[in-house]
């Protein structure tokens, strides 16, 4: 049966120009060939948020024993498999659902995002106010890519040269200085050198925000002049 409601599907232009993308491509299609063909897009959707939870609770761990951060970097690899190949998989094989698809995807991204960053602000590493302004600028740069999807038909992956896989490997980076380095002494107004760079992250996004949101409002007041 035919559902009453059906909306237009508009093709959607994925840019995706970071770093290590070709690289990443080239291994994603050799993982997708070799998958089991039991293994679906949903089960890695699945897997991407376990491994998003593995990160959470290493980091909350740390603060009984350091070496629970191992199980975040084990977690960032796990959520790096799901999230990288559910949409990858359903591509190589040609059953993607592009309006169930892109709503699980993102919305289980946000989730997962909030998970990583709040695991972060939860350790007795980086102070959890810090943290939550490096989540409120990583929302904000999605809250862009989406927008930019409805307005311009673009799925924008990546900016200044990195995406969600450079995001990553910066984190694993991260946690490895914290598992070498141990808890820092504050530095200044409060701060130690991991709420600094947390922090700094955080105000880049937010700051990417803002240039975002005026270089394309812009380009549509330049494609939609006013009628009078």
């Amino acid at each position: 049966m035919e559902p009453a409601f059906k909306p237009k599907i508009t093709p959607i232009d994925r840019i995706q120009e970071n770093l290590v993308a070709r690289v990443e491509r080239r291994a994603l299609n050799w993982l997708c060939a070799r998958l089991p063909r039991r293994v679906s897009p949903d089960m890695l959707t699945a897997f991407g948020m376990l491994g998003a939870l593995m990160v959470f609770t290493g980091y909350v761990g740390s603060n009984a024993d350091r070496d629970w951060l191992w199980l975040s970097v084990a977690g960032y690899v796990v959520h790096w498999f799901g999230d990288s190949l559910d949409g990858s998989l359903a591509r190589f094989r040609k059953i993607e659902r592009p309006r169930y698809g892109y709503f699980l995807d993102h919305s289980c991204d946000g989730l997962a995002t909030t998970l990583l960053v709040a695991g972060i602000g939860f350790s007795p590493y980086v102070q959890l106010e810090v943290a939550l302004v490096a989540l409120a600028g990583y929302l904000l740069m999605s809250i862009h890519a989406f927008l930019s999807v409805r307005v311009l038909g673009e799925l924008r992956l990546s900016y200044l040269n990195a995406g969600p896989t450079e995001l990553r490997l910066l984190l694993i980076a991260l946690t490895l200085t914290m598992y070498a380095v141990g808890r820092e002494h504050p530095i200044a107004w409060g701060l130690n050198g991991f709420d600094l760079f947390v922090g700094a992250v955080g105000l880049l996004l937010i700051a990417l925000f803002v240039i975002q949101t005026l270089q394309v409002a812009r380009r549509l007041a330049v494609e939609e002049p006013p009628l009078n």
